[in-house]
């Protein structure tokens, strides 16, 4: 075909309409969640991104690792990692992409959004206007695709901006902010002054490769000369690549948003100028064989515009975990403020404290107070700086943005502006549908409305905790450490650890719980038990006289000279070991200890050791510790928080199988299983090596099998968390049963059966 013109005539942009229930401005993980969820639901919905590819800063474009409320496994919140849409993406990387490559990740990203039918995804396409139906109400948006040259007009009842810098909300006249408040506004003592700055910079990524040859550098003009204008120069290792670099972070003190394109040739600036250094300074001669490979060419962005919606979430909503009756998501990581000067302030790269917990983040967070039909999402949520400092990380993102497309869907169906959800009746509905999405919200009890709550469950076998046997390795007593169990209600067991003793020594064990109900810190102590230990003893045998706590405690053992722990091989769902510690990419110190005027708790740190290390204690019980009951799948929430929450099948049952049985046929359409992929681990994205591709306690193989044995399905090679089975044709059966076939080095646990119609 050829097309051509003589020239002259007036011309304009070819133009394209798409009419759609549901648009989604910005292709970063909070976007891309919030697409992918609204779809789901039976929304048609468009998703624009001005980027080539989606993903945001986790993308191969500016290659930031994710991260969450587990916040590296280095604070208090155990099994903390965000579930539903993000859990997908993340288990499947660690499945695909175990190196970590974030051209992987991508692929994984799209390929996510392209299996929903229901989504068209504009890329390269920049968002320029808004078109308002009223000064409340946003009838559609313009966007400019350079790539095909196309104007595309959208339009759509519901509008949700993910984009970062709130494009959307700038134009339509969503009331925003931007910078920091003042520590009076809010009550925050960790608000900062104007010599610390009130906005955190950009980053710029590189990579680097060894080549096994000798590679010169000769760096551009507009390098950085002097390497110590950079205080924290002496820092850098020419080991240290990517996101492990951080804090190269610039652009506090200008408009984040206007002066972008400035900050990031400053960027460029000191990566050359640093990459310089590393390479002809000669104080690093093990470089001599290192070839700069990557260099981002947009910079990671961290805070620009954040929006107000009808609740701002401030310090003392994370610091004190307060109760939202709307919550619809979580936080975790820390409050994390960075000095506006950057690599060039003198000042620590970061200042980050802990809440002792999770927190909540409430609905009326996630909508504009004056556009009516704009759901926000990412780091736009309505926060105050301070409490930015802990929303923005991607993963609190991206759970956020599960949350918006799940509430843009019952918008639709009950024709409610976002504000409209409040109603008590539509948020509880709007909580128990995010939770049978796999989506955990902490402190919030979903209700079931699906089959199995007339359902009678029964299991061929329960696993009891008896004995966890005894491996050749140990760890030693130089700090305290603790065996953190789910019990349930009755006398406390008594606990023999199994040492090896080289001198006379006494071992103090404590039976403890945490003083708020959900946390993860022993700071309440139930019983204490004393034993005098002769060298070559080989175990301790400790009776605390008293109740045990129907959910998490912990067996505490005090440091002790000479004597060492030995550890089991085993591994259980809702089991693990952590010890008073730190760990160095969060903390600095076992104990925070935050000054005294700024609103922060001191509390210590109590912290597992990633696999393949982080073995438990080999130790006896008497009785039997026996949380993991067949009723456990009809519960919730789908992780061991609070208490175990699972099944989990005897250790010598040859055939273990969970079955349903209902009094009446039931019609059954859909079961949707929930399995464990440890939600303790952070599963960061990329860089960070993780132990294995498919998590221990998964049933990697299992059968589902209705009345006169006919099979339903047959799943092998199974890896993740939520599985869907949807029938072909709904089928009639009184009985279910839930065959598993094969774990993957520990007991498989279930969390969860459920059972629909349709």
């Amino acid at each position: 075909m050829i097309e051509s013109s003589g020239g002259g005539e007036e011309r304009h942009l070819y133009n394209e309409t798409i009419a759609a229930d549901f648009v989604v401005v910005g292709g970063g993980l909070s976007g891309v969640c919030a697409a992918i969820t609204a779809a789901r639901e039976g929304l048609d919905v468009v998703l624009v991104q001005d980027r080539p590819v989606l993903g945001g800063n986790a993308s191969s474009e500016v290659r930031m690792w994710t991260v969450g409320a587990t916040s590296h496994m280095s604070n208090n919140n155990r099994w903390a990692r965000e579930g539903g849409v993000i859990d997908e993406i993340l288990v499947d990387n660690l499945y695909r992409n175990p190196d970590g490559n974030s051209l992987i990740f991508d692929m994984i990203i799209l390929e996510k959004i392209r299996a929903e039918k229901r989504i068209q995804v504009l890329l390269n396409t920049a968002v320029f206007r808004a078109v308002m139906s009223s000064e409340r109400s946003i009838a559609g948006v313009q966007g400019f695709c350079s790539q095909n040259g196309t104007l595309y007009t959208l339009e759509a009842p519901l509008f949700c901006d993910a984009s970062g810098d709130g494009i959307l909300g700038f134009l339509s006249g969503a009331a925003y902010r931007m910078g920091a408040e003042s520590k009076e506004e809010f009550g925050e003592g960790f608000a900062p002054d104007q010599a610390y700055g009130e906005l955190l910079g950009h980053t710029l990524y590189f990579y680097s490769k060894d080549t096994g040859r000798p590679v010169p550098f000769i760096a551009p003009d507009f390098a950085l000369k002097d390497i110590t204008e950079i205080p924290r120069y002496r820092q850098f290792k020419a080991s240290d690549q990517g996101c492990a670099l951080w804090w190269i972070e610039y652009g506090g003190r200008l408009h984040t948003i206007r002066q972008s394109e400035d900050i990031k040739w400053e960027l460029w600036k000191i990566i050359y100028g640093v990459w310089d250094y590393i390479k002809n300074s000669g104080d690093f001669p093990e470089a001599e064989t290192l070839a700069l490979e990557w260099v981002g060419t947009i910079p990671g962005k961290r805070e620009s515009r954040r929006f107000e919606g009808d609740y701002m979430l401030t310090q003392s909503d994370v610091v004190e975990q307060r109760q939202h009756q709307d919550a619809v998501a979580y936080g975790g990581w820390a409050l994390d403020l960075h000095p506006a000067d950057g690599v060039y302030s003198s000042e620590n790269a970061c200042t980050q404290w802990h809440s002792q917990g999770v927190y909540q983040i409430p609905f009326r967070a996630m909508y504009s107070r004056n556009i009516d039909n704009l759901f926000l999402t990412g780091r736009l949520i309505s926060a105050s700086h301070v409490a930015f400092g802990s929303t923005r990380v991607m993963l609190t993102c991206a759970l956020n943005g599960q949350a918006v497309g799940m509430a843009a869907a019952q918008s639709l169906e009950t024709k409610q502006t976002p504000r409209g959800l409040l109603a008590p009746d539509q948020i509880r509905r709007l909580q128990s549908r995010l939770g049978a999405s796999g989506h955990y919200i902490p402190g919030c009890a979903t209700e079931r409305d699906d089959l199995t709550a007339t359902a009678k469950i029964t299991a061929s076998s329960e696993y009891a905790l008896d004995e966890l046997p005894a491996s050749k390795d140990t760890t030693d007593l130089s700090c305290p450490r603790a065996l953190l169990l789910p019990l349930t209600a009755g006398p406390a067991p008594a606990v023999t650890v199994l040492l090896e003793v080289a001198q006379d020594a006494e071992l103090v064990a404590e039976l403890c719980v945490s003083a708020r109900e959900g946390n993860f810190i022993p700071d309440k102590v139930l019983a204490r038990s004393k034993v005098s230990l002769s060298q070559d003893d080989t175990s301790a045998r400790f009776v605390f006289d008293t109740v045990a706590p129907d959910g998490y405690a912990f067996i505490v053992l005090h440091p002790a000279e000479g004597v060492r722990v030995r550890l089991s091989d085993t591994r259980i769902t809702g089991v693990l070991t952590v010890s008073q510690t730190f760990g160095d990419r969060v903390a600095k110190s076992s104990i925070q200890t935050p000054p005294a005027d700024i609103g922060i708790d001191s509390f210590p740190f109590w912290i597992p050791e990633r696999r393949p290390g982080g073995k438990l204690f080999a130790a006896k019980f008497e009785p039997p510790v026996r949380p993991f009951g067949a009723e456990a799948v009809l519960k919730g929430p789908d992780r061991p928080a609070q208490a175990a929450n699972a099944w989990l099948p005897a250790d010598d049952d040859p055939a273990p199988a969970l079955a349903l049985r209902w009094e009446e046929t039931q019609t059954v359409g859909r079961i949707e299983l929930s399995f464990d992929t440890d939600f303790d681990h952070g599963m960061e994205s990329l860089l960070i090596r993780h132990p294995e591709r498919v998590i221990p306690f998964c049933a990697s193989s299992y059968r589902l099998v209705a009345d006169n044995g006919v099979e339903l399905a047959f799943v092998r090679q199974n890896y993740r968390t939520r599985n869907v089975i949807r029938l072909d044709q709904p089928i009639q059966t009184r009985t279910l049963t839930l065959e598993i076939k094969d774990g993957n080095g520990a007991p498989p646990a279930v969390f969860a059966v459920r059972v629909y119609s349709q």
